[in-house]
């Protein structure tokens, strides 16, 4: 018996390893090779094998009685037989198709090689078409129409991205298109033994992790009793200061400005308000959304209307010492700094040169992260990014700028028009004819609305967008939380050493732990609103869920509590919002984009939401067991009451985790065909799901009911989750990465 357990630990630490392994050579060597030499090689397959023997013989042996643990263990076992069938009887194939051209074979890979194979049916193309957002070029959806023929049967369809046709146990996905949109390419995949036993397994494994919550006599809700009778229980923020050499620019008025900012724009292919341009137009060049006392849509106006005066003023924000250093540039310099006054030419143009040619050091990547900026200047004053003049024909509509190359259906007058009213706001500007320039705004207001057709948001989204834009909310939020979760936890350490309680205090952070959560929840409903979607598709997104989630699961477990448990009460209201801050804070690193833009058609399902959403959850539970066990080794007293609560948090993670991994591969399968690819996020997601389920096991594994070991282990369990976060989305990359 011992040493049947002894070889199940082996076996299963080594196919951890092995995994965390491949997806680093993968990174080296590409997925494609690690996906043929590697996940599906023999040697592969028969640790997953020799683990599931070798597990079925150790369950026997332990006679487990619980018909739910026995359906968990059961589901991972009808999980991996699913996998091997479809690896052993699967086949996938891409057919390409002309519009009116009919197939009745496809291309496949043996053996590395492309093979023509026949169809049981013949497919034809009657129409393909690319569906775009209203006004802008961003794809809403691929869509093809088809026929299919079989004998003297004929049927017509119509697949597109996450809307898939089934036809004699053969599923037909939307895969690409021809640049010309006259031809589509379809991605074949028949899988009728694998997919029906993967999905009985993830039925079972859904239906047993939810009830493991549940379970009367589960260690969950003995857990959670043992919590209702617990009774134990300034953030260093560098503001650098505003570098404005210069308080007498010429701008707008804040309010004439502030109306410029009304104006509708097509920016990151969406139509929004220019305030929103103006912020990152403003952002990007000096690191905020104001320069001095200058607003974003006055720093905007600035250049455009007043470019060679602003041209002079330090407001790029030069990053890297390297550049500094090689060219004597301060912190902050002009667009003027880089031009040469006595040659005229661009300063960085032989280093940009040099970095497109190949050379990637961190100088060359300075000089490319200048040389952006500054060209977002050269282009704003050449009107270029101004697409705010819509032009409907045809019933389709476009956001154009007059640099464009404007359509010769477009009647001459109105071309004349388009140029007149920008020149006619640039002279009011001029001559400081601050009311004409409000004028001509409102005239230009007007002309939005008249012809922009269907392709302007509603009233309710742009109010939605300027209330989000005028508000750092993130920012705002993650000073609050990190300063109150540092001071409620040296409270929290001096009433414990003091045996004291402040129940005043305790109350004024309970109500504003409560205020902070419903302000980053109005935030949220706010960004839902703008982008028309779950705010929840991108690494600054998923930051601010995480946050949300982990101040969602504090409140509930404080609601669970007895008021007598008035330091544990406290003690959750400092991880809650340490955690909260922390993840609001990191949602301004660099690699962060907090810009909205619309969604790829791929991504546009459901089942991402539910997937993605699910999986933050597990990570806001996993991140609070970290948060205990660095609690743990400060007050190694209340070490065992710690392990209680982590625990408790431990088991919805497994839980969450669980169920977002597998969701996340249905919707795969319903995406691409393919419910389980070895991608580097989804292979780090099962080494992170394998890696904290160990601890649930302390019948097998004893030692983990030592308080101290387990916190122990719960903090290098953690690093696996930031590996699965950070470490895939900024290194190893992959489908999921958001970097």
């Amino acid at each position: 018996m011992k040493m049947i357990k002894k070889i199940c630990i082996v076996v299963y630490s080594l196919i951890v390893i092995v995994m965390a392994v491949i997806t680093i050579i993968g990174k080296f060597l590409g997925i494609d090779y690690v996906a043929t030499h590697c996940y599906g090689a023999w040697w592969f397959t028969l640790l997953w094998a020799s683990l599931v023997i070798v597990g079925i013989f150790y369950f026997m042996f332990q006679r487990v009685h619980r018909w739910w643990v026995v359906m968990l263990h059961t589901s991972f076992v009808l999980i991996l037989f699913g996998a091997l069938l479809t690896h052993l009887t699967a086949w996938k194939g891409v057919v390409h198709l002309r519009t009116g051209e009919q197939k009745n074979n496809y291309s496949t890979l043996v053996d590395g090689q492309p093979r023509e194979r026949i169809l049981p049916f013949t497919l034809i193309l009657n129409h393909f078409e690319v569906k775009y957002h209203p006004g802008t070029k961003a794809p809403a959806d691929y869509e093809s129409q088809l026929s299919v023929i079989d004998g003297d049967n004929k049927k017509d369809f119509t697949v597109s991205m996450n809307h898939i046709y089934s036809y004699r146990s053969i599923r037909i996905y939307q895969m690409s298109y021809d640049s010309d949109e006259q031809g589509s390419v379809l991605s074949l995949n028949s899988d009728p033994y694998g997919i029906p036993v993967t999905y009985t397994g993830y039925a079972l494994l859904f239906f047993s992790l939810i009830y493991m919550l549940f379970d009367p006599q589960g260690t969950f809700r003995r857990l959670l009793r043992m919590l209702s009778l617990l009774l134990m229980l300034v953030v260093p923020v560098f503001m650098q200061a505003d570098v404005c050499h210069n308080s007498s620019l010429p701008v707008l008025p804040q309010p004439t400005a502030a109306k410029f900012g009304e104006l509708n724009i097509l920016y990151n292919n969406r139509i929004c308000p220019m305030q929103t341009y103006a912020l990152d137009f403003t952002k990007k060049l000096y690191g905020k959304t104001h320069y001095g006392e200058y607003t974003a849509e006055q720093v905007l106006t600035g250049f455009l209307f007043w470019g060679e005066r602003w041209s002079s003023e330090p407001i790029i924000k030069v990053k890297g010492d390297d550049l500094k250093s090689a060219l004597g540039l301060p912190d902050y310099a002009s667009v003027n700094t880089f031009i040469d006054s006595s040659t005229g030419k661009y300063r960085l143009a032989p280093y940009v040169e040099q970095y497109y040619r190949g050379d990637n050091d961190a100088f060359h990547q300075q000089v490319a992260r200048v040389d952006e900026k500054v060209s977002l200047v050269m282009r704003l004053r050449r009107g270029e990014p101004l697409k705010f003049f819509p032009w409907t024909h045809n019933g389709k509509t476009e956001w154009l700028a007059l640099t464009d190359n404007l359509s010769p259906l477009m009647p001459s007058g109105y071309k004349k028009y388009l140029a007149n009213m920008f020149s006619l706001l640039r002279r009011e500007a001029l001559a400081g004819n601050y009311d004409r320039v409000e004028v001509v705004i409102g005239k230009m207001q007007r002309y939005q609305s008249e012809h922009a057709a269907a392709t302007l948001p509603s009233a309710g989204t742009v109010l939605a967008e300027r209330i989000y834009n005028k508000v750092g909310f993130a920012t705002i939020l993650f000073i609050v939380n990190l300063i109150l979760g540092f001071v409620t936890f040296l409270i929290y350490l001096y009433q414990l050493r003091r045996n004291r309680q402040y129940p005043t205090l305790h109350r004024l952070f309970s109500i504003a732990f409560v205020l902070s959560w419903a302000v980053l929840t109005f935030a949220l409903a706010l960004r839902w609103m703008i982008c028309g979607r779950i705010p929840m598709s991108n690494g600054y997104e998923s930051m601010l869920m995480l946050a949300w989630f982990v101040m969602l699961i504090m409140m509930f477990f404080m609601s669970r509590l007895s008021p007598r448990s008035f330091r544990m009460i406290h003690l959750l209201l400092s991880f809650g919002f340490l955690l909260s801050g922390f993840f609001l804070l990191v949602s301004h690193i660099n690699q962060m984009d907090p810009q909205i833009t619309h969604l790829m058609p791929v991504l546009n399902s459901p089942l991402l939401s539910i997937h993605v959403g699910v999986i933050m959850m597990s990570y806001a539970l996993f991140s609070l067991t970290f948060i205990c066990a660095l609690a743990a080794l400060v007050l190694r007293e209340e070490a065992e009451k710690l392990a209680v609560l982590s625990r408790i948090f431990l088991y919805p993670g497994l839980t969450t985790l669980g169920l977002g991994i597998f969701i996340g591969a249905i919707w795969a399968n319903v995406s691409w065909g393919t419910y389980w690819s070895w991608d580097p996020k989804e292979t780090w997601a099962l080494i992170t799901f394998m890696t904290y389920g160990v601890v649930v096991h302390t019948q097998s594994l004893p030692v983990f009911q030592r308080p101290m070991v387990y916190h122990l282990y719960m903090l290098f369990s953690f690093l696996t989750l930031l590996m699965t976060y950070f470490g895939v989305n900024y290194v190893l990359g992959g489908m999921h990465s958001y970097a």
